[in-house]
Formats: C-alpha cells, sequence, structure tokens
C-alpha cells in the first residue's frame, strides 16, 4: 500500500509538471491548429463570357441504347452540330429520342446515314458490343465516330479499331463523361495546369452506382455484351488518371471484381477496384453498384487529386454536408482552403470536338489518349482477380 501511495504521488507530481510546461508552448501545437476547421472560402464561379461556336458540322445518331446519348447528343448540338438524322431498331427507343429532337429525320437503315457523304459525324449509344464494328464502318465511311463508352469491349476490336483508324485518320471519340461532362472535372482540370497543388502525385477516383435491375436491359448484365464493369466504368477513372497526371504511357498493378449482391446474375460483376501507374504518378480506382436508397441521387462520386503542394476534392453529383447539387471542389493549398461551386463553368468538349473534325486537331482529346484509357480498362478487366465467386 505505501509503494502505491508512493507512486501515485509521484506521478502526480509529473503530471503536474507536465502541464506547466504544456502552458509555455506555442498555443499553435494544441486545439486551434490541429482540430478546429473553420469554413472554408465560398466562390461561385460564373460562367462569364461563352464563346460561340466557329465551326459547324452535320451529324447523325445510330443506336439509342443507353440514355447517355441525350448527353451526347446536346453536347453536339451546344459544341456547333447540327442533328441530322437518326436510327434505331428499337421502336420505343426512337419515339423517345424523336421526342425530344423533333426536327431530325428518322432514317430507314444503318446504312442510309453511313452512306451520306452530308454527315461528318456519326455519334452512338448502342449495345457496347456493336459499338467498335460500327465504329469501324463509320471511319471506312470517312466519317468520324463518337461513341459512348465503353467505346471498345475486346483487345481483339481494339487492335481492329486501331488499325482502320490509321488507315483512315478519322477521329474515334470516347465521351468519358464524368470528366468531359462534368464542371467540377473541368475546373479540376483548369486548376492542375496553372500549378495549383504542385507536381500531382495520384488520383483516387472512386464511381458508386445505384442498382435498379428493373431499369435495365439483358445485354446489361452479360459481360460479353457490356463488357464488364471495369471496363465499362474504369474506363472514365482511367482517363481520368492519364488527363490529371499527364501520363502518356501507363499500365495496371492490380485489378480485381466480384459479385456480392447481384447473385442472380451469376456472371455480372457488382464491385470493382484497380490500381493503376505511370512512371510518375499512382492512381486507384473503386467503383461499385451499391449507392443505397437513401441517397438523393444515383451515386456519390468523387475525385481525388494529389499534389506536392495540396490536394483537390471534387464531390461530382452530391454533397452529402448539405450543399444544394453537384459539381461541388475543394481546393486546399499551402496558403489557403477554398470552395468552389462548379455549376456554371463552361464545358468546352462539343466545340473543341466540332472544330477537331473541320480542322483535323486534337483539341477535345488526342487519339492516343482515348485509345489509352481504354486499353487500360480492358486490361484491368481482363486481368481481375474475382472475389466472391
Amino acid at each position: 500500500m505505501k509503494a502505491n501511495r508512493r507512486n501515485f504521488i509521484k506521478k502526480s507530481f509529473s503530471t503536474a509538471a507536465g502541464m506547466t510546461a504544456a502552458t509555455m508552448l506555442p498555443a499553435s501545437l494544441f486545439g486551434h491548429d490541429l482540430h478546429h476547421t473553420s469554413r472554408p472560402e465560398e466562390i461561385i464561379l460564373n460562367p462569364g463570357r461563352i464563346p460561340k461556336p466557329k465551326e459547324s458540322i452535320r451529324f447523325s445518331v445510330i443506336g439509342l441504347n443507353h440514355g447517355h446519348i441525350y448527353g451526347m447528343t446536346q453536347t453536339l448540338i451546344a459544341g456547333g452540330g447540327k442533328l441530322v438524322a437518326v436510327y434505331a431498331k428499337e421502336p420505343d427507343l426512337l419515339a423517345n429520342f424523336t421526342k425530344r429532337f423533333p426536327n431530325v429525320k428518322v432514317a430507314k437503315s444503318e446504312t442510309e446515314i453511313i452512306e451520306d457523304n452530308s454527315i461528318q459525324m456519326v455519334a452512338s449509344a448502342s449495345i457496347p458490343i456493336e459499338r467498335a464494328p460500327l465504329g469501324i464502318r463509320v471511319m471506312q465511311s470517312g466519317k468520324d465516330f463518337m461513341s459512348d463508352k465503353p467505346g471498345i469491349l475486346t483487345f481483339e476490336q481494339f487492335e481492329k479499331v486501331k488499325k482502320v483508324q490509321k488507315e483512315t485518320k478519322r477521329i474515334y471519340s470516347i465521351m468519358y463523361s464524368e470528366r468531359l461532362g462534368n464542371p467540377a472535372s473541368v475546373k479540376a482540370g483548369e486548376l492542375v495546369q496553372a500549378g495549383a497543388i504542385g507536381k500531382i502525385v495520384q488520383t483516387i477516383g472512386l464511381g458508386p452506382h445505384r442498382m435498379r435491375p428493373e431499369t435495365r436491359a439483358d445485354w446489361f448484365f452479360d459481360p460479353k455484351k457490356a463488357g464488364g464493369i471495369l471496363c465499362d466504368i474504369g474506363s472514365h477513372q482511367s482517363d481520368q488518371f492519364l488527363y490529371y497526371t499527364n501520363s502518356k504511357e501507363a499500365s495496371v498493378n492490380f485489378s480485381q471484381t466480384g459479385n456480392f449482391s447481384t447473385t442472380e446474375y451469376p456472371d455480372y460483376r457488382d464491385f470493382g477496384d484497380m490500381s493503376l501507374r505511370s512512371a510518375h504518378a499512382t492512381g486507384y480506382v473503386r467503383i461499385d453498384w451499391f449507392t443505397p436508397e437513401g441517397l438523393d441521387t444515383w451515386g456519390d462520386g468523387r475525385t481525388f487529386i494529389l499534389g506536392t503542394e495540396g490536394y483537390i476534392e471534387m464531390r461530382k453529383y452530391i454533397d452529402i454536408e448539405g450543399r444544394e447539387g453537384g459539381n461541388h471542389l475543394f481546393l486546399v493549398t499551402q496558403k489557403e482552403t477554398k470552395y468552389y461551386n462548379c455549376s456554371n463553368i463552361h464545358m468546352p468538349y462539343g466545340q473543341q470536338l466540332v472544330s477537331d473534325v473541320v480542322n483535323r486537331t486534337e483539341t477535345a482529346m488526342s487519339q492516343a489518349h482515348c485509345f489509352l484509357a481504354t486499353e487500360l480498362a480492358l486490361a484491368a478487366q481482363e486481368n481481375a482477380f474475382q472475389l466472391n465467386v
């Protein structure tokens, strides 16, 4: 008992001495700077003067199997494109499209559009396995091609597309809309290119989606027709990694997929992740179909960009902290923390692509970048370790 009492007294004196010494240390080492963060400065970006398209093209649409075709069509129209004709095998999909774009001509066949020499570009969101063969026919007819992602499903298709593109020198564009169609992503690109966060070290892309099987066609659950989760959604993330890190070459470190909840479709995979690497940067990607019904949108998609002098976080579609809408960007540097509301940002992809068609340039996206993003996604899908199988 006496020994315990002596230890208690000794510890009490040590604690008191420590507390006294602590009062002599700078306050910045304690609570205020370690645990307190003030709300970042909020900046609502204005669109400024949106340039009018300088060029115009005539384009048509073949294949309406994914709703992305509406955004693709609107992007081309906003960029200076004139919608000429549409063809789809499915009457219900065609009826919905012509209701949205009532002045479009309904072609009797795919051939009617491909053989029309006045048409400069064809856009498609057909069943994914059909996109590359269609793109090859379009390029061989002397037209440029704009595909929904995934734009290519197999390495066999990939080699054929590259061969024909090289021979015809036509544009094979894949709209990676999580970057090209998102205002926060556009602003992030401007900040990165301006050196706001220094040299880019890593990107992390999170692409959760909501699963509602009743809204999906049967082909969606067949990887031979839809490509698989890494080939499909993963191509978005591969594109972002290459773009933000300015990587011209890259490889896949590892990849894995699994079916955890969609057991009624045993060949389907509802989860996937992968690691990417270039000579100077790394990237991690996680994609899934587990968005809960309690979220007010289809997925809490986020992208993180780590630099040597700061970092960027994009909350693209929702901010669960309570800020309205989407298109949220947070910038943290050595000097400050800022929040950008990017909803009004002008997205230049449509105008750039139309200009590329007219001037044979690569301002919207280089062909090498487009193909490399797809190649990474294909490699990740093909070599993925199978979880929970």
